[in-house]
């Protein structure tokens, strides 16, 4: 399908609406569903109203679950509701109904409705966007809701579905300590808040002390977890991958979605939509596999960035940010043998460059720091040399470090470390706007 294309007009009033509402409750992170909750039964509670849920939480990955998700449920015919954070380029991106992205004029018009039956109570923008997409969701109709978690998942805003049809979470590492806790287990216990009694709780590869932690809430609640290599296994084949559980075996062409921590992102969605028991055929599922998209998640660039390399050059994009992040990227940067990869980095003042840049160092043949103009909250390109041990080099913009590196040989390019450092990519190369 089409998507709306924007409109400059109502753009800018949408971002003086956003800037109006953000007034009311300046934190931007406030963990609370009490907000919402509020603000939803004066809407008339659109949270009750919507087509079969799956709610998906996860440190790395989460996004790409959701995109496999959509591509399956479309290649079966679905109309798909979405909900995703951030958005790279405008906010639209965040809402999808029916398959299209949220028209600039159905957006402003949730965004006034909610601001006048809000009447200036506290709400925080991240509430509100979660309120839009909601009430936009329960006017529209659809056959699958699909929920990413903004941040964390027992006190996320999309935390207030009480029975969706599954609930999934993909890789936990370690990001927002200051919100979730210092340790992999606390982390993990606020990701496991979505799970729900009597809904299929998936899981895709995890590292021991987030497993436990899982394992744990779901006996609690009394849900089995349907684990990877335990309920589901997904493992890779001479022509693509190969999908196993209790109903059968699924013979998987390559996912459409780069890098091999994408088969388990492939895997947490299809043993998501099976367990689901919403009957999606599986010729559905092996096209979906196929035809996901997901911007910013290992995306070939071709525009106005990827023509200031020389012919035969590759540029790739990635909003890989913490430190699960960059050992995947790290595992696909190691596969990329037969040519030098060099990488641009710029990364979100409140992350931890050094362990996300730890694994890539030893994969990369030269390393840009850079921090764009309009970078949200860009760390400073100083910062992210020192932590790099100084083996960075100041860019210090995408376009400057492009031109100065090495052109001795043919060469990938890997622009990572935000995907707030994405979108500005992806305006600067403008030829592949968000899908």
């Amino acid at each position: 399908m089409s998507d709306n294309p924007p409109n400059k007009r109502l753009q800018g009033r949408i971002a003086g609406l956003v800037e109006r509402l953000h007034a009311l409750y300046p934190r931007v992170i406030d963990l609370n569903t009490g907000r919402l909750l509020r603000l939803l039964a004066e809407l008339g509670n659109p949270h009750l109203s919507l087509p079969p849920v799956i709610h998906v939480a996860g440190t790395n990955g989460k996004g790409s679950v959701c995109a496999f998700l959509r591509a399956m449920g479309e290649e079966a015919g679905m109309r798909v509701h979405v909900y995703t954070s951030p958005h790279l380029v405008r906010f639209n991106e965040r809402i999808r109904i029916a398959g299209e992205l949220v028209s600039d004029e159905a957006l402003e018009a949730a965004f006034e409705e909610i601001e006048q039956i809000n009447r200036g109570q506290e709400i925080t923008v991240f509430e509100v966007l979660t309120a839009a997409a909601l009430l936009l969701f329960a006017r529209n109709p659809a056959d699958l809701c699909v929920l990413e978690v903004g941040l964390g998942g027992r006190f996320d805003a999309t935390n207030v579905i009480p029975h969706p049809v599954a609930c999934a979470i993909a890789s936990i590492s370690m990001d927002h300590r200051e919100f979730l806790g210092d340790t992999i287990s606390k982390i993990a216990g606020e990701k496991a808040g979505i799970i729900k009694r009597g809904v299929p709780a998936i899981t895709g590869w995890q590292i021991p002390d987030a497993m436990d932690v899982l394992r744990d809430e779901a006996s609690r609640v009394d849900t089995r977890l349907l684990a990877r290599d335990e309920a589901w296994s997904i493992e890779p084949t001479s022509t693509g991958l190969r999908y196993q559980d209790s109903q059968g075996t699924l013979d998987l062409p390559p996912p459409g979605l780069a890098g091999s921590f994408q088969h388990d992102n492939a895997g947490i969605a299809l043993a998501a939509l099976r367990a689901s028991r919403l009957g999606l055929p599986d010729s559905a599922l092996i096209r979906g596999v196929a035809s996901a998209s997901w911007p910013a998640r290992m995306q070939r660039l071709h525009g106005h960035l990827a023509g200031l390399l020389p012919q035969g050059w590759e540029l790739w994009l990635d909003g890989g940010h913490n430190p699960g992040g960059g050992a995947a990227l790290a595992a696909h940067l190691a596969g990329w043998s037969d040519r030098p990869a060099h990488v641009v980095v710029g990364m979100k003042r409140s992350k931890d460059p050094a362990e996300f840049l730890r694994p890539i160092l030893p994969h990369a043949a030269s390393v840009w720091a850079v921090a764009e103009p309009e970078q949200h909250l860009a760390l400073s390109v100083e910062d992210i040399i020192v932590a790099a041990g100084g083996a960075a080099r100041p860019g210090p913009t995408i376009t400057e470090a492009l031109a100065q590196i090495p052109r001795d040989r043919v060469a990938r390019v890997l622009i990572c470390g935000s995907l707030y450092l994405a979108g500005e990519a992806l305006k600067r190369d403008s030829d592949t706007p968000p899908v």
